[in-house]
Formats: C-alpha cells, structure tokens, sequence
C-alpha cells in the first residue's frame, strides 16, 4: 500500500460525551490531534493535571526499579523477546477501583528503600565507631574521666610508638613529679595512654603532652569503653533488625509487581489523554476536535462514533500547503525494511514510498556480503523461531522479518557459492572421511574467479543506482514536470549504461556486438547530456557550459557511486575466507576421533563470531548503500512521522484494539 493517504477529520459533539470520545479514540490509536484555533472557542488547562500524572508516574517508575530484582518471574532467552502482555478491558476496568491504594503502596515502597539506604549509612558510622573505640578496649574508667580532687586525668592518643618508660622519662625531664602514664595500645602508628598526674602539675603535665602531639579522647564517646561498644552494638542489631523489616516488605510487595505496572501505564494513558485534551476547542456545552486520520480507518470510526454519540464529523483532503503527517504500510516481506527508511527519514509529500525497492535489494544485498548458506541457514532458523512467539512486539517483529528474509538471501547467495560454514564439507570429505573433495557450488567458488563476483557486483549497483533514477522520474512527472522528467533522467541511462559497458572489458570479456551498441549509447548519452543538463541556462555558451557540467557530474558522480558497490565482493569474501580459517585451524590438531573433538569446539565458537561480526558488517554497509548511493537519486525525505492519540503503554496491551 505503501504511503497511507491521510485525512483532515474533524469531530463537533457533546461536552457529556467528551471523556468517552477521547477515551475511545485513544483505544482505537488512529486519530493525531492538531491544536483547534479560534478566539471563539476556549481550551482546557490541564498543566496542572499533567504535572501531578508525571509525580505519580516518577513515583511508581521508581518502585518498580525497587521490586523489579525481587520478581519471581520466570525468564528464559526466548523472553526477552516476549513484549508487552494482554489484558481484558474488564479485567483493567476492575483494577482502577484499586489504584489509589497501589500508588499509597508506591510510597511505602519509596519509604522502605529510603528507611534501608538510611540504617545502612547509620550502621557503617555505627561500625566505624566501634572500630575507633577498639583503641580504648582495654580501659576500665570512662573515656571522659578528668581525674579524683587531688588528680588529673588524660586520656589520648599520641601518633607515634610510646612506651611507659619513655612517657616517664619524658615527664621526669621536665620536672613533673607524681605523674604516672599507662599504654593500653601501641602500633607503629599510635600509642593509646592515660596520664595521671597531681593537681598541682596538671598544666605542666598537659602543656608536654600537647608538645608530644597528644590528642585528647574525642567527645564523642563518654562512658567506660566496654559498656559504650555494647551500646553501639545493640543500636546496629536494632537498624539491621528494621532493615530486615523493610526489605521483607518490599520482597513480598513484588508479588504485586503486575499491578503495579498496569498503574504505571494508566497513569501513562492519563497523562497521554490530557495532553490530548489541552489541543480541544471547547464551548459551553460542546467541543471541537480536529486532526488526521488514515484514510482507511475514517468510515469506520465515523460510523462507531455516530452509533453511540451525537456527533458532527467532517471529512476532507488536506490541503497543499500542510505538513501531513507520515505513516507506511506494506506487506510483511516489505513492510520489515520501513523501520530502515524511517531510520533515514520519512518520505516527504512529494516522495514516494522506496521500501519495496529498498526491500528488494537490501535482501539482495545483504544476502551477496554474507554470503554464507550456513549462516544464513541459522539466521531464518533463529528468526522463525523467534517469530513464532505470540506476544512479540510490531517494531521486534519487523526486525526478526528482515532477519529471516536476509538469511533467506544468504542461504541463497552461499549455495551458489558453495559456502556452507565456509568450506567444512569439503574439509570433512578429505581430513575426516579421507574422500576427494565433490564441489557443491551450484555457480562457482569466488575464491577461483574473483573477478566475475566483482563484475556482477558492478552489475547490481548499477541497477540500483537506476532504479534510483526510474523514481526520480516518476517524482518529477507527477509533479507536473514532465519534460524535465524525461531530460534531466533519459540521457543518464544511456552515456552510464554504454560507459558501463565499455569500462567492464576490464574486468571480463565482452562480445564485440554489444561493445559497438554500448560505443553508440555513450555517445546519444554524451551528446543528450550536453545538449540538456545546460538548457536552463542563458545564452549558447551558458547552455554548452552547463551541458559539460552536467557530463562531468555523471561521470564523477556514477564512477564513486558503482565503486562503491565494490564492497559486495569484499564482504562476501572476507566472510568466506574467516570461515575457511577457522576450519583450517580447527582441521589441523590430531587425527581420527582427536581431530573431531579438537574441531567441533572451534567450529562452534569460532563461526559463532565470524557469524556476528559479518552479520554486524553486511547490516552497516547495506544500509549505507541505501542512504548514500540509493537515496541520493530521488529521495527528498523529511516527512513527519504519523503521531496518533494512543495507549503508550510499556508493560500491557488490550485486545479490543483494531
């Protein structure tokens, strides 16, 4: 069907009937809204709406990150693939009743995480005091003593190596007496002490510790050591006792994981259906929508609205100077390649639709630089496989279809060739079951005649590049430039096609008949572009100059562009030749039994990622033959993607939907 033709709509009914509206057209996703003007008509604030939805949804977000480790779901590889799951309206309907107390669960969810990050940050300082103390484990008297009536008490830390003795020696030096010093703890790094001394010497005694870099006992403990690490202990087996709680409640509020994503996509829906709601034209008792619709659903949603609402709906073409939106619709087989154009851009309203050209030779192509009927082989197994899955979403099927069609192509290309695994067959015929080698191309083995591969290469870039041009022509013929359709595109076919033909004797030999018709058709081509590429420009030397430029442009131009297409024969051999490799080095340890055992793990691992890297390489360069050589013939782009109201949900769908 290629480009949908879209519809202006515009739907006039009841201010009773405005939720239900809304609602339905959201479910039906059919419908893009467009701002209704007019002084006459008034709009509804919903900012305030839509900021509380995002607070709501910011919140729910955030618990689901919370449970989502905790679910019990079972997973498996092929799950990853499984979208979002179905529900029942009813079965939806009868959740809202509850959803008040699912965002209140939410909260306590926040809550818990935010009560366990907080105990936990309180046990490790807890943990870190403890350790600080373990300085003072061996203290019988409180951390803050100060001493008796008639003595001083110190007690600190001093930041090097002491003894009792040197702690003496150094007071008995300065001339204080009755002083005694005891060491709890000495390292290489601290000396842990108390330092008793009379009243009367207290100040002397002090001002010697200070000079020794002593560090009085912090504040922060008071109270014999031994009864303040109790304390501390029983304050972490308190906090790790409330963490326990909360994680136990978040671990059974996983149950409710499904739940909670369902409000998270209604909240999604609200917020989405608000949106919608600040672009109504609105009166007293009626409002306004206006839009775009697809043509092919238009009837339908006018008869389902007028079945079950007063309404007033107008139908019309858009007009020429709007900026309709985009949508693309195609078979299955062209359909997977939409998401590369869209990858690109969108057509624009004077494009038409290149994905059934882009289809054909992305195929084509991808299948040539792959070029491995093994790999290919698994690649539509894998796809299929996948495809099977019900509950895959559009955007993945459209993905794994492209996949399976292009393994289809390397299945094709690699029979020919006779790649299967690169060349394991021929290498099990002669190292394992001793046989000469049969070949098993059904064409030819590249490696023999590279250059054949290279010509075909050439071949089908051309035919691309052509096809390019074949819609260039019918762009401009439908614009109304039939002329220019003719002259501007005609005259390349003929100077690229004879060119083509006269270039290729390099590469093979050509019949002399059909070099003596190409020998013709570059020189009509030649001629054609000179006398049309400059017709628009003024005077007879302006016309000639601009005929030479436009031979110049062909020229340049096409020569980069086929080169370009050189790239079919180096990936395709670059695959083959890694595969054969790997089956070499595979081949070469042992004999007999030994031979099997070393070669079966290499060939899995080492064709598992020559597989990927290739795959990987024949997806890029596909793609940049498209972008940059098929494109730039005829595609204007910059069209604006179709953005209809819809249930931009993430995590359920409904099966009501058409």
């Amino acid at each position: 069907m290629a480009k949908v033709r879209m519809k202006r709509i515009e739907i006039i009914a009841l201010q009773e009937d405005r939720k239900n509206i809304v609602e339905r057209l959201q479910r039906r996703e059919i419908l893009e809204f467009e701002e209704v003007g007019g002084n006459e008509l008034a709009k509804m604030s919903t900012s305030s709406n839509i900021a509380q939805f995002d607070k709501y949804i910011e919140t729910v977000n955030q618990a689901i990150e919370i449970l989502s480790p905790h679910s019990q779901r079972k997973k498996s590889l092929l799950s990853l693939f499984d979208g979002r799951r179905e529900i029942e309206k009813q079965d939806f309907i009868k959740f809202l009743d509850q959803s008040n107390s699912y965002i209140k669960l939410c909260y306590d969810i926040i809550d818990a995480r935010r009560v366990i990050t907080e105990n936990k940050a309180q046990i490790a300082k807890l943990e870190a005091s403890i350790e600080n103390l373990s300085k003072w484990q061996n203290l019988d008297i409180p951390l803050g003593y100060k001493g008796t009536k008639e003595t001083r008490c110190f007690v600190g830390v001093f930041p090097t190596q002491l003894s009792e003795e040197d702690l003496s020696k150094r007071m008995e030096e300065a001339g204080v007496e009755c002083a005694f010093a005891h060491i709890l703890e000495a390292s290489k790094y601290f000396t842990s002490a108390v330092v008793f001394a009379h009243k009367e010497t207290a100040d002397k005694t002090k001002e010697i510790l200070r000079a020794m870099s002593f560090a009085p006992v912090s504040d922060e403990f008071l109270g014999v050591p031994s009864d303040i690490r109790s304390k501390l202990e029983g304050e972490i087996t308190a906090l790790q006792n409330v963490i326990f709680e909360k994680e136990s409640f978040i671990k059974d509020a996983a149950a409710k994981l499904d739940q909670i994503e369902i409000l998270a996509d209604y909240l999604i829906m609200r917020k989405e259906k608000y949106l919608a709601l600040s672009k109504i034209g609105q009166t007293k008792n009626s409002f306004v929508i206006s839009g775009y619709i697809p043509e092919i659903y238009a009837q339908k949603i006018i008869k389902e609205l007028e079945e079950h609402y007063t309404v007033a709906i107008t139908l019309q073409d858009a007009d020429e100077e709007e900026n309709v939106p985009v949508a693309l619709k195609n078979k299955s087989v062209v359909s997977a390649v939409e998401p590369i154009v869209e990858m690109y851009s969108l057509p624009s309203k004077s494009d038409p639709d290149p994905s059934p050209v882009v289809a054909f030779f992305y195929y084509l192509f991808f299948g040539m630089m792959l070029s491995d009927a093994g790999y290919g082989l698994v690649m539509s197994i894998i796809s299929a496989i996948i495809l099977r899955r019900k509950n895959i979403e559009q955007p993945i099927r459209k993905t794994f279809t492209m996949f399976f069609y292009c393994g289809l192509s390397t299945l094709f290309w690699g029979a020919l060739f006779g790649s299967w695994f690169g060349d394991i067959i021929p290498i099990i015929y002669k190292e394992i079951m001793g046989k000469p080698a049969p070949s098993i191309a059904l064409w030819y083995e590249p490696m023999s005649d590279p250059m054949r591969l290279l010509t075909l290469s050439f071949a089908l870039g051309i035919a691309h590049l052509f096809a390019g041009v074949a819609l260039k022509i019918k762009v401009t013929w439908e614009s109304g430039d039939k002329l220019g359709a003719i002259l501007d595109n005609v005259p390349t076919y003929f100077l690229v096609t004879g060119a083509a033909i006269l270039g290729g004797q390099i590469l093979t030999p050509i019949p002399p008949i059909l070099i003596k018709i190409a020998s013709y058709l570059a020189i009509i081509g030649l001629i054609l572009v000179i006398l049309t590429a400059g017709r628009n420009k003024k005077g007879i030397f302006g016309k000639i100059g601009g005929g030479l430029y436009g031979v110049y442009g062909i020229a340049s131009g096409y020569l980069s562009d086929i080169l370009s297409y050189s790239r079919l024969l180096a990936l395709g051999l670059a695959t083959g030749s890694i595969a054969s490799v790997i089956n070499l080095m595979g081949s070469m340890i042992g004999t007999g039994a030994l031979k099997i055992i070393f070669l079966v793990p290499i060939f899995i691992l080492g064709h598992t990622l020559n597989m990927a890297i290739n795959i990987l390489g024949a997806y890029v360069h596909t793609n940049r033959l498209q972008f940059v050589e098929f494109f730039s013939k005829f595609y204007e782009g910059g069209g604006r993607p179709f953005r209809p109201l819809k249930l931009n949900t993430k995590y359920i769908k409904f099966k009501d939907n058409f």
